[in-house]
This record gives structure tokens, C-alpha cells and sequence, in this order.
């Protein structure tokens, strides 16, 4: 096999992102979700409580609009509640529903299972090498968020 120059690594991992992204998008698509709902419901099954419309939209780095017609199909779907902030009467409040917590966890198989299907290809080393490099090039300024392996085994 031939080591890519430096030049093509960009193309190469936008190319790879793009499956991974695709292949999500398919394994998603029978619970009825999109990437970016599954996305925003994990977000929201993860945080400690009753979480800030506002505080999703900075988490997932994208603006306000766009978090609130995420909202609206997920709430459509009875996965998640809106409430009013009782500190803020400006502020909405979003809360999982038993449905969603539910449908969280099949999100994590369909993640594990479109993860898997790209990263077949590798041997064991060959993903653990990949996820060490990966980790090396995660941003400092990101939390670091439970993922699953490059093998397709559960993060712990």
C-alpha cells in the first residue's frame, strides 16, 4: 500500500468524514432521526438536567435557529419536552422523555454499527493506531465526549 503524500491527507480524511457521515445518516434514518437530531437528543440525554435551549446551540456550535427546528422534529417525535426557564421567562428548557432516553441508547448502536462498517477494513492495530492519532489531533479546547472504539466496542 502506498503512504498518501501530505498534500492529498486533507482530501483523504474529508472523504473518509463524509462516509462516516452518510453511513450514520443511513443507520439513523430507521429510527426516523437525523444526524444532527441524534446529535442535539444526545446532548440532552447527557446533560445533568433541565438544558438551556441557548446551551445546546453553544454545544453543538451552530445558532439558535437552527437548534430550534431540530427541536421542533424532536419534539414532534415525543422524544423530547420544552418547558419555561422559571429564572429566565425567556428562556426554554429542553428535558428527554422516557422515549427519548430510550431511543439514545439505539442511537449509540446505530453509531457503533455505521462506525464499524467503515473501519472494517483496518486490523485491530491498524484502529488502534488510527485512534491514537486521532486523539493527538483532537482539538484541546473540546471536552473530550464518550465515542465509541474504531473497533466497534463499547467506549468505557
Amino acid at each position: 500500500m502506498t503512504t498518501p503524500a501530505e498534500n492529498e491527507l486533507p482530501d483523504l480524511f474529508f472523504e473518509v468524514s463524509k462516509r462516516m457521515r452518510r453511513n450514520q445518516a443511513a443507520h439513523l434514518a430507521p429510527l426516523g432521526l437525523t444526524p444532527a437530531q441524534a446529535r442535539a437528543l444526545r446532548s440532552i440525554v447527557r446533560a445533568d438536567g433541565p438544558m438551556r435551549m441557548v446551551d445546546l446551540a453553544t454545544q453543538l456550535d451552530v445558532v439558535p435557529r437552527t437548534v430550534t427546528t431540530v427541536i421542533d422534529a424532536l419534539e414532534a417525535a415525543g422524544l423530547v419536552r420544552r418547558t419555561a426557564d422559571p429564572a429566565n421567562r425567556r428562556s426554554t428548557l429542553l428535558e428527554p422523555t422516557d422515549a427519548g432516553r430510550a431511543v439514545r441508547a439505539r442511537i449509540t448502536e446505530a453509531r457503533r454499527h455505521a462506525a464499524a462498517e467503515v473501519f472494517a477494513p483496518l486490523s485491530p492495530d491498524q484502529r488502534a493506531t488510527l485512534g491514537a492519532l486521532l486523539a493527538q489531533l483532537r482539538d484541546p479546547a473540546e471536552p473530550e465526549s464518550p465515542a465509541p472504539k474504531l473497533d466497534g466496542e463499547q467506549a468505557r
